[in-house]
């Protein structure tokens, strides 16, 4: 597809040029400051799916984790024509994320989550796939793992949990996770050894 160039009236012209080598994500989000719709739609199929994936293992609820995704990609829009690309696009994309999904659960800390296997579809499907070959009760087994891990990471802080999301789950590097939850690549790496620490005793059982 052919996206429109942006008009070099507002200098955003001279921006593409000068990060057209640092990433694709960034051009994209200049173009929608821009005003071209095409490159925030290509931008919301890039990450969309992460997005969800990401705000799901935070709130453990696909209704919400898609409501919020929602309004994480609104933000994205409304906050168009303030974009600077001082940072990685997604550095930018999950500290909003994470700021959503953060203040839903300190609204919601005295509720129980609702922890279901089958919520988690898409996971779900791709280990069926990869599991193909297993016997029933090997499959089960790999289920029930899966599950342990999952309620492991749940039972961590909250902050710990959204570093160890973006670290395992997103390969986000020590960076991108500062920027996402405003603190020093130090802080993140005490919550990262933290909460690894956590997990390790937490699953020692599983070890061999």
């Amino acid at each position: 597809m052919n996206l429109p160039q942006p008009s070099p009236k507002t200098g955003v012209h001279q921006d593409v040029i000068a990060v057209a080598g640092l990433e694709r994500d960034a051009e994209l989000m200049l173009r929608v400051r821009e005003g071209c719709t095409e490159s925030f739609a290509l931008l919301l199929d890039r990450h969309r799916a992460p997005v969800i994936h990401f705000l799901y293992r935070m709130v453990q609820n696909q209704a919400v984790a898609e409501e919020l995704a929602q309004e994480v990609f609104l933000r994205v829009y409304r906050s168009r024509q303030s974009y600077e690309p001082t940072a990685k696009f997604t550095t930018w994309l999950f500290r909003i994320a994470t700021h959503l999904a953060l203040n839903r659960l300190r609204d919601t800390r005295h509720e129980k989550s609702q922890d279901s296997l089958d919520d988690e579809v898409g996971d779900g499907m791709a280990r069926q796939v990869a599991a193909r070959d297993l016997s029933v009760e090997q499959h089960m087994l790999r289920e029930a793992r899966f599950a342990e891990i999952r309620r492991a990471i749940e039972m961590l802080p909250e902050k710990q949990r959204s570093a160890v999301l973006m670290h395992k789950y997103q390969e986000m590097e020590y960076a991108q996770i500062a920027g996402a939850l405003e603190c020093s690549e130090s802080a993140v790496k005490s919550l990262l050894f933290r909460a690894y620490e956590t997990l390790r005793s937490r699953l020692a059982h599983m070890a061999g």
